[in-house]
């Protein structure tokens, strides 16, 4: 089963259960931006990497949203955005630890034989790919720059 069919799953459920409002709204937000991501691209299907991407996005987003919210002194706002983003990020693989991921950069470093920070895009745009929905972008390249550096 794809994460849109599981998504809409979900919602039936979470409908029929009277589940929390926040998590409804996180449902109905990953299904509005899988469904966006389809039209923009008419006749493509979403593929796994997409939709990892997109709800890595939406994460962010709220994620970023709850820290202003904190800083106008909005409590209500925040814990609302929190409390979906937590919703959103179940359907993400799980993270990697900070070993993990330092393993993985300098095996992939060691494999395209990088040995300047001049390359780095060339580490960047494999380690994306590679742990795409397990690792935030900015931790990859702050990684990147310490063990290129």
């Amino acid at each position: 089963m794809s994460l849109f069919d599981q998504v809409n799953e979900d919602i039936k459920k979470a409908m029929l259960n009277k589940e929390p409002k926040e998590r409804l709204e996180a449902l109905r937000a990953i299904k509005a931006a899988f469904l966006l991501a389809k039209t923009e691209k008419a006749g493509v299907e979403l593929t796994n990497d997409i939709e990892l991407k997109i709800l890595n996005k939406l994460v962010k987003q709220r994620k970023e949203s709850a820290e202003i919210y904190n800083s106008q002194d909005r409590e209500d706002l925040a814990t609302k955005e929190i409390a979906e983003a937590e919703v959103i990020e179940k359907y993400l693989p799980a993270p990697l630890s900070a070993e993990e991921l330092e393993k993985g950069i300098k095996a992939i470093i060691e494999r395209l034989g990088v040995k300047s920070i001049a390359e780095m895009g060339k580490v960047m745009g494999s380690a994306n790919k590679e742990f795409a929905g397990r690792a935030d972008g900015k931790q990859i390249s702050d990684l990147v720059k310490k063990l290129l550096g």
